[in-house]
């Protein structure tokens, strides 16, 4: 007998999407608990922790912003949470992943993209939970800026940073390469543990979250810089300007 891949808990009020889901990610082994609102959902989360979350944005009494909210006060603090939503629009997005949303999927969906990008996330997860204690690099600081990975933890000034996974991986991936341009698909493979681009809009506001935690103005970036029309770089010196090309 196969031994699970994961726990997965899908929260949404249509019975379905919960059982459409279900079959897809028992196939490929995975345990999977659903909830239909959420008051339930913060209960089941709280009690099993389990290694991935599907969220409807559109619940009843208790929408999925609210519950992504509180379910990162609790044990599921970095637990991946991915929203499904038949909204598309840009702000819809936004205060989705600003809450503490790691993804985001819009109905109608395909199911088999839908487990793809769940196993990707999961895949990056235990990567990275495997990896924090065989870390070479402890620690990398910056005039102003320390990032402690054996601690999953960011400083300014000697002041914690609160970000969320998404943001602490990112924010890793740019720093340990300081200057160098990371094209978008790149920078999202590594992140996302995809080979699909999926949604650009996720990746940039994931770098639009983490600019307002460590810019003082976030207009004009110091840390986190875009290369217009290629991609996104670290900048670990002072005089770094942001440039609108490549220099060949």
């Amino acid at each position: 007998m196969k031994s699970s891949e994961g726990s997965i808990l899908v929260i949404d009020d249509e019975r379905e999407i919960t059982e459409l889901i279900t079959l897809f990610l028992e196939r490929e082994d995975f345990t999977v608990y659903t909830s239909d609102n959420g008051t339930d959902a913060l209960r089941i989360a709280e009690s099993l922790v389990p290694d991935l979350i599907v969220l409807d944005v559109n619940l009843g009494r208790m929408d999925g912003i609210e519950v992504c909210r509180d379910l990162r006060k609790g044990a599921c603090a970095d637990v991946p949470i991915l929203f499904l939503s038949c909204k598309s629009e840009d702000r819809d997005i936004i205060r989705g992943l600003s809450e503490g949303g790691d993804d985001y999927i819009t109905k109608p969906f395909s199911p088999s993209q839908l487990v793809a990008r769940i196993q990707a996330h999961i895949r990056r997860r235990r990567t990275r939970e495997r990896t924090s204690t065989e870390e070479q690099v402890v620690s990398l600081n910056f005039p102003g800026l320390e990032i402690d990975f054996r601690g999953l933890e960011v400083r300014m000034e000697g002041e914690p940073i609160a970000l969320s996974a998404k943001e602490f991986e990112l924010l890793s991936v740019l720093a340990r390469q300081p200057n160098r341009v990371f094209p978008l698909e790149e920078l999202y493979r590594r992140v996302w543990q995809s080979d699909s681009m999926g949604d650009t809009r996720t990746l940039m506001v994931h770098i639009s979250n983490l600019r307002k935690k460590l810019e003082i103005d976030p207009a004009r970036p110091r840390w986190v810089q875009t290369v217009r029309g290629f991609g996104y770089r670290f900048c670990p010196a002072n005089n770094c300007e942001e440039q609108s090309t490549l220099s060949n």
